[in-house]
C-alpha cells in the first residue's frame, strides 16, 4: 500500500471516535442515541447518494436481483455498530470504545482471514498472533478494566 493510502487509513481512523462523540452531543440534544444513529446514517446516505451520482455510475437494476442476501447485511452491521457506538462513547470515553472496537475487529479479522471468508485464506501464523498480542496489550493499558470508573 502507498503512502497516501496508509495517511487515509490513519485519518479516517482518527474521524471514528470524532463521529461517536458528535453523534452522542446529537443524542444528548435531540432523541437519543439511536435518533443520533439514524440522522448520522441518513446524512451518510445522502452524501454517498451525492458522490455515487457525480462519478457517472452505470446502473442496471437486474444485478441487484444477482446479489446473495448476505451482501446486504453489511448495513445492518454498520447501523448497529454506529448506534451502538453513540450510545456506549459517554459511558466509557472514546479511547476505551475505540480499542475494544479495535480488539473486536483484530479477533474478527484474524478468525475472517484463517477461515477464508469472503477472500483467500490467510492462516493465523506465530507473527500473527504476537502482533494481536501486542495489539489486545495495548488496549487493556487504555481501557484499565483493573480500575473501576473514573471520577
Amino acid at each position: 500500500m502507498n503512502a497516501g493510502g496508509l495517511m487515509l487509513a490513519i485519518v479516517i481512523g482518527m474521524m471514528l471516535p470524532l463521529q461517536a462523540l458528535i453523534n452522542a452531543s446529537l443524542g444528548r440534544q435531540t432523541f437519543g442515541p439511536v435518533f443520533a444513529a439514524m440522522m448520522s446514517f441518513l446524512v451518510g446516505t445522502l452524501v454517498l447518494v451525492g458522490w455515487w451520482l457525480a462519478s457517472r455510475p452505470s446502473f442496471d437494476p437486474q444485478a441487484l436481483a444477482k446479489v446473495p442476501w448476505w451482501a446486504w447485511i453489511g448495513g445492518v452491521i454498520g447501523a448497529v455498530y454506529v448506534a451502538a457506538a453513540t450510545l456506549l462513547i459517554p459511558r466509557m470515553g472514546a479511547a476505551p470504545l475505540i480499542c475494544l472496537v479495535v480488539f473486536g475487529q483484530l479477533v474478527g479479522s484474524l478468525l475472517l482471514d484463517h477461515y477464508g471468508v469472503l477472500h483467500p485464506r490467510q492462516p493465523i501464523d506465530a507473527t500473527r498472533v504476537l502482533g494481536a498480542l501486542l495489539v489486545i496489550g495495548g488496549a487493556l493499558l487504555v481501557v484499565r478494566p483493573w480500575q473501576g470508573p473514573s471520577a
